[in-house]
């Protein structure tokens, strides 16, 4: 499940040579983000008791296989082979984060190309993967990002590749027909961090005016 679904906040950086760049743009976001509750929301923080997290110098990364490989061969489930990981999976990756490498984040990176947006960037070296990224926090998938295209031929074969045609995106293609610089972004799911941090139930409870099929208003 992507995190730049409801709730998400954007960004982006351009003028990169591949994801890694965008990694470390997020690392940032996100250490701002903690600061910016340590220093602002101290009385909150005491309050609720929420144990603010280290994010450190550098956050470990995982390769997506290398991190299914991890799993199947400590838990004994079969898992090499899906395109996803599920939030299961990523929920076992949160702890052994936490256990292995005392860390409430870790990057995967490099998901199958087959579950990322027609925009991601193929990894050079192997195709069928992305130069793509989630970031987990305490096992839940926090942010998702990653190099996305910027030649116009490449968005052409990409979306022919996909079986849609051109027309509907000939408005969001106008910008590459004239270059464009490689470059990436990622969105956060603000309420996901707002409920971990907290250790909500559910998000709903981190969410201003949360929605679901009984409740539209306000």
């Amino acid at each position: 499940m992507s995190a730049s679904g409801f709730g998400s906040r954007a960004g982006s950086t351009s003028g990169i040579d591949d994801h890694r760049a965008v990694m470390s743009f997020a690392r940032e976001a996100v250490a701002g983000m903690v600061e910016g509750v340590r220093t602002r929301a101290s009385a909150a923080v005491e309050l609720l008791g929420v144990d603010l997290p280290d994010v450190g110098a550098g956050i470990p990364v995982l390769g997506f296989l290398e991190a299914q490989e991890l799993i199947e061969g400590e838990s004994g489930e079969s898992v090499v082979g899906e395109l996803d990981l599920a939030p299961a999976h990523e929920r076992w990756l949160g702890e052994w984060a936490r256990r292995e490498l005392d860390s409430d984040f870790l990057f995967i990176e490099g998901y199958s190309m087959a579950k990322r947006p027609f925009y991601t960037h193929p990894d050079p070296a192997r195709s069928a993967y992305s130069r793509s990224f989630d970031l987990l926090f305490r096992g839940l998938e926090l942010i998702t990002g990653g190099q996305r295209l910027h030649r116009y031929s490449d968005y052409v074969s990409a979306i022919e590749d996909g079986g849609l045609t051109l027309e509907p995106f000939d408005g969001y293609l106008q910008a590459f027909r004239y270059g464009m610089p490689p470059h990436g972004g990622f969105a956060i799911g603000l309420e996901r961090f707002v409920a971990r941090l907290t250790g909500a139930a559910n998000v709903r409870e981190a969410t201003l005016f949360p929605r679901d099929r009984r409740r539209l208003t306000p």
